[in-house]
């Protein structure tokens, strides 16, 4: 490790191959807290590479514990978070509405390490259990639409740096590194990212990859669609900025989609989505996120009429009964 740390003190950049055998070090835990913190105060500092974040991404691939829902054709619907907006849990929400909507969704998640609330925070504050069980989850994604795979039941490594992430209180690679590595590979994926930096490195990678994505970014630094001005989508064919009015939405002032200061609170909010309580802001970001990850799915049906599954999936009550199916089958 001092060897890769001088490197890259010296602003050097390492090669697919010696990033890979670094964070399989780090899974087995060969280093101290104290290294791998330096180590990701690096990637603070300057822009992670291509051949960087592939070669870890196939250092944590390698040591996974893998799923096959090949046969399902699921989205993961996921933000990198790190992006200082503590907004409540849109992507996590929007999963369940997409899968109300009737397609099926393999989520992966954590818990918020710059949040209030991460996804495993606000699904296991609705006394869901995590689990590593290959049929369990076959069940919950056969039965109700939707899996969730917390990450550190799959990915070693996460689990390793769990620690030092929380300690440090900033954005790391592994927030990166995060969205790329699903235990089940899945065929689509919408990701959002914090700035166009990260946009631009994720299609980078994504086009190595053979998925069906989607990238967004607020271009007021949200990693999502947060409607709180102007945001890009880029897709395997397309790249193109929106404006929130270009699919009929008002604009939104960043406190009606804060997260509040708990997990409890954040919460409260999802579940008034589901429920169709919530504030007509929370539940249009939650219909935007989730109609473009439709979109992903069916690219030949137009980005309107995604948008008014999604809607209807919560009008009509499915999307929170997706909800209360999965919190059955997992608890």
């Amino acid at each position: 490790m001092k060897a890769i740390l001088e490197k890259l003190f010296n602003h050097e950049v390492l090669t697919r191959g010696e990033a890979k055998e670094l964070l399989i070090n780090i899974s087995q835990e060969k280093y101290k807290d104290s290294q791998i913190a330096a180590l990701l105060t690096v990637y603070r500092m300057r822009d992670i590479t291509v051949d960087e974040i592939v070669g870890y991404r196939e250092a944590l691939m390698q040591s996974q514990n893998p799923l096959d829902f090949s046969a399902f054709k699921p989205i993961d619907i996921v933000g990198t978070g790190g992006d200082g907006k503590n907004t409540f849990n849109i992507s996590t929400c929007s999963c369940f509405v997409v899968a109300g909507a009737g397609y099926k969704v393999a989520k992966h998640g954590n818990y918020g390490a710059t949040s209030v609330s991460g996804a495993s925070n606000v699904i296991e504050l609705h006394g869901v259990k995590f689990t590593s069980d290959h049929s369990q989850l076959t069940r919950s994604i056969e039965e109700c639409g939707m899996a969730y795979m917390h990450a550190p039941f799959f990915t070693p490594a996460m689990m390793a740096v769990g620690p030092v992430r929380k300690s440090l209180q900033f954005k790391t690679i592994f927030n990166l590194l995060g969205p790329l590595v699903n235990p089940c590979r899945p065929q689509n994926q919408l990701l959002g990212t914090a700035d166009l930096t990260q946009m631009r490195l994720y299609t980078n990678v994504y086009q190595t990859l053979d998925i069906n994505y989607g990238v967004v970014n607020s271009l007021d630094g949200y990693d999502e669609i947060s409607l709180t001005g102007d945001f890009k989508v880029a897709t395997n064919s397309t790249e193109k900025i929106y404006t929130p009015e270009s699919y009929n939405f008002k604009r939104v002032q960043m406190n009606e989609i804060f997260g509040g200061q708990t997990a409890e609170e954040a919460k409260t909010i999802f579940d008034n989505v589901l429920m169709d309580k919530a504030t007509e802001a929370q539940k249009n970001v939650v219909i935007a996120n989730a109609g473009f990850a439709i979109h992903i799915i069916n690219q030949q049906k137009s980005v309107e009429d995604c948008m008014a599954e999604a809607r209807e999936s919560i009008d009509s009550g499915r999307a929170l009964a997706t909800l209360k199916k999965f919190v059955e089958l997992n608890s």
